[in-house]
């Protein structure tokens, strides 16, 4: 296999693995309205497990895994995460209250940490800087393709009514099929030179002092708007994942089920994936013109995604839904690619897993931890004057406008973007220039 053939497989491969990071998240929410009956769960509750519980502990591991990935092997991090969470969602199948479900999900949040930061580390390695946003933007699209995944597994396993949804096997079945994976990623995917899109000489590279290269990517603002911009993004996109499938359960509880798992997977699979490829693509040739792209056009998906994500909640039927749903889905995906590359472009040579492991700490303690807990615990709130369906449309309708602050933070990054983007390329060639 040749060099070319062999990083198509690699990334190929880490998408794969990114998917199954999503499927372990998806399945809580999909599963959510039959966990929550089993285990008599609360809404806040509910919105702690599929986000707080799992995000505080994902991202306060993800920054040592991803000082690990920056100096040893990152191909044994990745293998030794995706096993370590695809057991803890085995695990989550054999829960039997709030607190055994919770600790399995602090579990799973452990083993996820150690997923992306090397996989991006590992994919600036194998590809330039002009190709990275195409690059990552595939590797995003794990996400989608890792939720779809989500759905159809629920569908094939869950039995011949709603009234036979097995989620414990789900989990099961889940988790051992990841715990395999693991074992192929070991055995299969090398490890690639650091550095080497950037050197000059592959086998002799300045490596700075950590703590320096460390306060060169904190001093960057074009990367803290990013971060702000997708985590803003995010928060609202994982609060509507968290609770979208019981919202449609109780608008229409005559919908059948499995049904609508199969619709909801094909919907996530193909639009979000479209999006994500579509917009790294054009992030790509756009920026190829004027770097500010990367800062324009998530801004202009996600000023896009306010009012059809508040009309959604407010459509009276479970197919009216699923149009603006699929619409909002195209759109939320085209920030992924360009967040993604800026990330990793304007990152220090010897820091890209820490810039996805910092960033990732910021995007999932405020969208990951506070989406899902958020809409959760206004569901709540609204509850107290409100049937259980409105109280979801007005909790949701107010999570939407989150939306304003991530667009505020990506039309900064169109303005920061050209200094610090030659700042990088600039640095970035000191450091891969041989000793």
């Amino acid at each position: 296999m040749n060099n070319k053939n062999y990083r198509t497989f690699a990334l190929v491969l880490l998408t794969i693995v990114y998917g199954f990071n999503f499927i372990d998240r998806q399945i809580m929410g999909i599963l959510a309205p039959f966990i929550q009956e089993d285990l008599n769960l609360t809404n806040t509750q509910l919105g702690l497990l599929i986000g707080f519980a799992f995000a505080v502990f994902y991202t306060v591991t993800a920054i040592p895994i991803a000082w690990l990935a920056d100096r040893f092997s990152r191909v044994n991090i990745l293998a030794i995460a995706l096993a370590t969470w695809s057991g803890f969602t085995a695990l989550t199948g054999l829960a039997n209250n709030f607190v055994q479900i919770g600790l399995a999900r602090m579990g799973v949040g452990i083993g996820e940490a150690g997923g992306s930061p090397p996989s991006h580390s590992i994919i600036s390695d194998m590809y330039p800087k002009e190709e990275r946003a195409s690059a990552l933007g595939v590797y995003s699209m794990g996400i989608p393709f890792g939720i779809m995944a989500a759905f159809f597994a629920t569908a094939a396993i869950m039995g011949a009514s709603s009234d036979e949804v097995d989620w414990r096997r789900i989990f099961i079945f889940l988790g051992v099929t990841g715990i395999v994976l693991a074992g192929i990623v070991k055995l299969v995917l090398k490890e690639p030179v650091r550095g080497a899109m950037e050197a000059n000489d592959e086998k002799s590279l300045d490596k700075p002092p950590f703590f320096e290269s460390l306060k060169t990517l904190l001093k960057i603002p074009t990367w803290w708007a990013m971060c702000f911009g997708i985590a803003f993004g995010s928060f609202v996109s994982y609060a509507k994942g968290g609770f979208q499938t019981k919202f449609l359960v109780t608008l229409d509880p005559s919908f059948d089920f499995q049904t609508l798992v199969i619709l909801l997977g094909i919907i996530n699979g193909t639009t979000y994936a479209g999006g994500a490829f579509f917009g790294a693509r054009l992030a790509d040739k756009w920026g190829s013109r004027d770097v500010r792209a990367y800062g324009w056009l998530p801004a202009i998906a996600i000023a896009l995604c306010l009012p059809i994500g508040v009309l959604s909640w407010w459509a009276p039927t479970v197919e009216m839904n699923l149009l603006f749903s699929t619409i909002f889905l195209l759109l939320i995906g085209i920030y992924l690619g360009p967040s993604f590359a800026i990330a990793q472009t304007l990152a220090p040579i010897h820091m890209r897993a820490m810039s996805t492991a910092l960033f990732f700490f910021i995007l999932n303690m405020i969208a990951l931890g506070g989406g899902p807990t958020f809409a959760g615990w206004l569901i709540d709130v609204f509850a107290s004057y409100y049937n259980e369906l409105d109280a979801m449309r007005y909790a949701m309708s107010v999570t939407a406008f989150i939306f304003i602050f991530s667009i505020l933070s990506f039309i900064i990054v169109s303005k920061t973007l050209p200094k610090d983007w030659n700042e990088a390329e600039k640095r970035n060639s000191l450091e891969s220039q041989p000793n």
